[in-house]
């Protein structure tokens, strides 16, 4: 097995796992234009080639913040990205204020 796989933690699951299950996202009408063409709900385009998309995937609700890139006239997700799940998300979300503290320190 790659050294380059999720570590494990002291009971043999992935460090990612969620013990616990999410609640189903409700669904919510979208206009036309707020999907891709794989059925991602596209939140918002942060740059020309970057954007944040929830997306439904093996029964798991995914943040997404990906590069795209085009070609033969579509566009694709890049490699460059991350997926949070929904508690990821929920902690990034809680620090944000930290983050924005931090950013005014720094500069």
């Amino acid at each position: 097995m790659s050294s380059r796989g999720k570590r494990k933690e002291e009971d043999g699951r992935a460090s990612d796992d969620d013990a616990e299950a999410h609640a189903p996202a409700k669904k919510v009408a979208k206009p036309a234009d707020s999907s891709d063409e794989s059925g991602d709900i596209v939140v918002c385009n942060i740059s020309k080639n970057r954007r944040v998309t929830v997306r439904n995937w093996n029964g798991k609700i995914w943040i997404d913040i990906r590069e795209f890139y085009d070609k033969d006239g579509k566009t694709l997700p890049g490699k460059k990205g991350i997926s949070l799940s929904v508690d990821q998300w929920n902690i990034l979300r809680d620090h944000v204020e930290e983050i924005d503290k931090a950013m005014a320190d720094a500069s």
